[in-house]
């Protein structure tokens, strides 16, 4: 695609994220096209034929999108809308003078097993006129490829490699008046179905798989959508972008700013939810084409597969061929470096604290784990001070999770909670967990210590009655 005025290297850094958006779930382990895990696939992105989902066989066809843009007069926009077309791979073996479809055969030292297999696409629409409505409608065609299997030089099979055409229509255009645009951007399947007899085969044949857009801008700079107005010092453009942001819709996906931290002229339009400016853990050796990706548990358990299994594996699909390879080649150091890296999820977690406790160190004699080694130490009575109010368990607090904080956190935003303790851990970190006051199960939760836990800068002390005393006291 074009790369307009953005940087490479951050223009490489989006791209190897995509790349990751694009096979999650390709493979989900043992790799295995004997393992029943592997018969359901495609979860993420899945763009169905019209009809398909209404029908119960497929995915939705369409997704859709909208983020802000600053720019001027002359500011354009690259698009690239990427995807997997699903590629049928059948094996035949060479009986009494015909072809007969079989689920597996060997040939020499290689095995070859039926399976499906995947092409990438990436359609470019070039740079566009940002100010400009554009529709464009894309056709990849279908094909079919026979590879001849010989042993010793006599004819023992084939194996045969199908796909389906598929029609996509695109459409972007931009609203608005001033120099902040929203961005609409929709793709949708109008692929036509293959006519098999078994509706879910039919449906994932034409299916978009792993569909995302990648967005690019000259003249312009993209707005996040997590942090909107963080950018300006002018309080006016920020209300403007936050008013903006909270009206942007989205259906199957969600735009994130993409590329180096800072940047703003890359967006990502993933079905993956993402922070701003992902990235490929340095950690991570190679892809593991999984949709629970964790690549200490997929190494050890490839690892830990027979001969057979691996073997299976192998024969099933190229990239599962890599991530075997690559586990046997592992070595402790390369095991070693995925294991136990700790990343803070936030620049500064006590932003807003009057105090932060610090965890005494014991005597070296004394476990550091030890309850009793500091008696200072204590969840039941600890409190720790936040905007000048006093926490402690019993009280009420209002929950404002941070933007990175876990997604599953993000659904208890500006719900009321009560504390139930208040931890202190040996870096000196605070965790407070509380139980919310509206779940029916708090007492339970309460019982059996089942708690939720955020930082201090994530609370707004509540007084008795659960109103705000900074609120009361600025009245």
């Amino acid at each position: 695609m074009s790369d307009l005025a953005v940087n490479p290297a951050s223009l490489e850094r989006a791209r190897a994220v995509a790349d990751a958006v694009l096979y999650e779930g390709y493979l989900l382990y043992p790799y295995r096209a004997d393992s029943r895990k592997n018969q359901t696939r495609w979860q993420f992105g899945v763009l169905g034929p019209p009809g398909a989902a209404e029908r119960f066989a497929g995915e939705e066809s369409h997704l859709s999108a909208q983020c802000l843009v600053r720019c001027g007069s002359d500011a354009k926009i690259g698009v690239s809308v990427r995807f997997l077309q699903l590629q049928r791979r059948e094996v035949e073996e060479l009986r009494e003078g015909r072809f007969v479809s079989v689920p597996e055969m060997t040939v020499g030292q290689q095995r070859y097993l039926a399976w499906d297999e995947a092409v990438a696409h990436d359609v470019d629409l070039g740079d566009l006129a940002l100010r400009s409505p554009h529709a464009v409608v894309t056709e990849v065609s279908g094909a079919e490829v026979v590879e001849m299997l010989t042993d010793n030089g006599d004819i023992a099979g084939r194996v045969r490699r199908t796909r389906w055409p598929l029609r996509a229509e695109l459409s972007v255009h931009a609203t608005g008046v001033s120099d902040l645009l929203t961005v609409n951007v929709a793709v949708r399947n109008t692929s036509t179905t293959t006519g098999s007899s078994d509706p879910k085969t039919d449906a994932i044949r034409s299916s978009l798989l792993g569909a995302h857009v990648i967005l690019t801008c000259a003249n312009a700079e993209f707005v996040s959508l997590l942090e909107p107005g963080e950018r300006t010092d002018d309080t006016e453009k920020a209300a403007d972008e936050v008013r903006a942001a909270s009206s942007c819709v989205h259906h199957r996906c969600f735009p994130v700013l993409a590329g180096l931290p800072g940047e703003r002229h890359i967006v990502l339009i993933s079905p993956i939810i993402l922070y701003d400016y992902p990235e490929i853990a340095g950690e991570s050796s190679g892809p593991m084409f999984d949709a629970t990706e964790i690549d200490e548990i997929l190494t050890l358990r490839v690892m830990a597969m027979t001969e057979d299994e691996k073997a299976m594996a192998r024969a099933t699909d190229p990239l599962a061929a890599e991530i075997i390879d690559r586990a046997d080649q592992s070595t402790a150091d390369s095991l070693g470096a995925l294991h136990g890296t700790i990343r803070n999820g936030s620049n500064d977690r006590s932003a807003g604290l009057d105090h932060v406790p610090v965890f005494t160190e014991p005597g070296e004699d004394k476990p550091w784990w030890d309850p009793a080694v500091d008696s200072r130490v204590d969840p039941e009575t600890d409190t720790v001070t936040i905007c000048g109010v006093s926490v402690g368990k019993g009280s009420l607090v209002r929950v404002h999770p941070c933007r990175s904080a876990d997604a599953q956190d993000l659904f208890f935003r500006d719900q009321v909670a009560r504390v139930t303790m208040v931890h202190t851990d040996v870096d000196g970190g605070t965790h407070i967990g509380v139980v919310l006051v509206d779940d029916p199960a708090a007492d339970l939760h309460d019982w059996f210590g089942r708690y939720l836990y955020f930082a201090p800068s994530e609370l707004e002390p509540l007084g008795a009655d659960g109103t705000s005393p900074r609120k009361e006291s600025a009245s």
